[in-house]
């Protein structure tokens, strides 16, 4: 025990510390951040000192504060503000918010939208210019598909972004168009990047205000540390990041941040001298991120044989770009994290990374980038290719709720092939590292949406009953570890996070529930009492 006095103390609970030498305790102490002490209540109690705060638990569950790897913060921050189409449950649904907003937003106003999914509706009919136009005529209109893979546009946000008949298909990316060659609307992978950079973006404080507004909504669920990962195209990297800056240097940046680079700026990069890991505790440059694939919602995620509906899907950057790509960030000491969805881009990147193993640039005076390069997603991927993984040492990012959404589209368009899919369990068995993410706006940020999808694989409704190939199911602990424990390794820094053990930072979260003793269908109802960040209380249920 230590004989300085604590500045907090957390008693009478159920806390999960995740630290296997001592998996469960009552009480805690904190002191200048950090968790000094950990164990049964009259011991830590005992340590007090007049000036420390005694907060008392009544029994509930903590665990370590959580940590989201796969991110898209900026757009998640922005879009909470815009047309949420999670909600519609078939096209006219669709229609129908888009009309409403049209009328509450007036004229030449831009409707922006996420989260719609048509493989989850009666009928699957995407939205197309003609529909958009007729739901709203007078605005332009720019709605993404739940994994943002493609965008539903009507003629006037074509217009605003130039596209034309005669308009080519931009480097990885699709304009859809009819047989007498008319742009449909539908804007796939990079093309949706033509519409997104004409629509007025927020920037200066005004940015800053939104996101953190959206810092506060990540603590109240539980979130303590982010990985923000940019989009195609990185258009938003720069203003990103400066807010990020911003929010640091005002001391109101209440997460531990990895901010990723676009891929396409790697040259910049080089030359500014940047490595992965440059920041302190609670802002960082995180890896460079580049694109092996699309989605299989778009049918460009890349396969090894065709979907059942479409041909084999795109690779998005060549192997042989993504070659060069590693070479020139090794030796920059800039980490690298390539999204690779389909089973063909999984083995061929797999492919990639077995050969840079052999690479001379390793040897002699290599100095390695400060964390592991990853691949992102590994949606689809064969076993085989999981053993190879493994024996690699390739983390993984893997997104479990992103499965609940996609479980209609994988039976549609791969059919039994859908057991190759988020294969979690099998991937843990291997000896894979793997990380848990959101990948927000693609899915709901809540965390416990995420762990209720990897424990059960069923939605909120319980179907499909039994789960969905179910033998990938987690435990609640493997869950959770992949949120924290799994984290802070990747990350390099289990020294400070990850578990509630003394030294390390005092990252955690107060539960309105034990997750690890209800019924794991409620875990997804699960709500943050109070989450503690660096000894703070950054967030308290039902405070004004």
């Amino acid at each position: 025990m230590t004989d300085i006095k604590p500045d907090l103390i957390l008693t009478n609970g159920v806390i999960h510390t995740l630290d296997r030498s001592k998996p469960v305790v009552e009480s805690l102490a904190v002191s200048g951040g950090k968790v000094t002490a950990a164990g049964s209540d009259r011991d830590i109690l005992g340590t007090a000192g007049r000036s420390t705060q005694v907060v008392d638990l009544e029994g509930h569950a903590v665990i370590p504060g959580m940590m989201d790897s796969h991110f898209h913060f900026y757009d998640w921050s922005i879009g909470r503000q815009q047309l949420d189409l999670s909600i519609a449950r078939s096209f006219d649904e669709l229609f129908d918010l888009v009309r409403q907003e049209a009328e509450k937003q007036g004229p030449g106003a831009w409707i922006v939208g996420f989260g719609w999914n048509e493989s989850d509706w009666p009928v699957h009919r995407k939205p197309l210019r003609d529909d958009l136009d007729a739901a709203a005529p007078v605005n332009p209109v720019a709605l993404w598909r739940c994994d943002l893979h493609l965008v539903s546009v009507n003629s006037l946000a074509l217009d605003a972004a130039g596209i034309l008949s005669s308009t080519p298909n931009p480097p990885e990316g699709v304009i859809e168009k009819d047989a007498s060659g008319r742009p449909t609307g539908i804007l796939r992978e990079l093309a949706g990047n033509l519409v997104k950079t004409a629509i007025p973006a927020p920037a200066g404080e005004t940015l800053n205000d939104i996101m953190r507004d959206g810092i506060a909504e990540l603590n109240s669920l539980g979130l303590t540390s982010l990985h923000d990962m940019r989009l195609m195209g990185g258009l938003e990297g720069g203003e990103a990041l400066r807010a990020w800056q911003v929010l640091r240097e005002r001391d109101e940046l209440n997460l531990r941040c990895w901010v990723s680079i676009a891929g396409e700026h790697i040259e910049e990069a080089v030359k500014l001298g940047l490595r992965t890991g440059l920041g302190d505790d609670r802002l960082r440059i995180g890896p460079l991120k580049f694109f092996a694939d699309g989605g299989m919602g778009a049918r460009t995620g890349w396969l090894i044989e065709p979907y059942l509906d479409a041909e084999y899907g795109m690779p998005l950057a060549p192997m042989s770009h993504l070659r060069q790509a590693y070479r020139l960030a090794e030796q920059a000491g800039m980490a690298v994290v390539v999204h690779a969805i389909g089973d063909r881009a999984n083995r061929e990147l797999i492919d990639l990374l077995q050969e840079l193993e052999q690479w001379p640039e390793r040897k002699g005076g290599f100095i390695p980038p400060a964390i592991p390069h990853r691949i992102e997603h590994a949606q689809m991927i064969r076993s085989e290719d999981v053993l190879r993984l493994a024996s690699l040492g390739i983390p993984v990012c893997m997104q479990p709720h992103n499965m609940i959404l996609d479980i209609n589209m994988i039976d549609e368009s791969v059919g039994e092939r859908g057991r190759f899919t988020y294969p979690f369990k099998e991937m843990l068995d291997a000896g894979v590292l793997v990380l848990f993410g959101s990948d927000a706006p693609v899915c709901a940020a809540n965390p416990f949406v995420n762990i209720h999808a990897a424990v059960n694989r069923r939605r909120a409704d319980g179907t499909p009953e039994g789960g969905w190939y179910p033998r990938q199911c987690l435990s609640v602990e493997e869950a959770l570890r992949c949120y924290t424990v799994s984290a802070a390794e990747y990350y390099r820094c289990s020294d400070v996070l990850g578990t509630i053990s003394p030294g390390k930072f005092a990252d955690v979260v107060v539960l309105d529930r034990d997750i690890f003793t209800i019924d794991p269908m409620e875990i997804i109802d699960t709500k943050v009492e109070m989450t503690i960040f660096g000894g703070t209380v950054v967030y308290r249920r039902g405070a004004v």
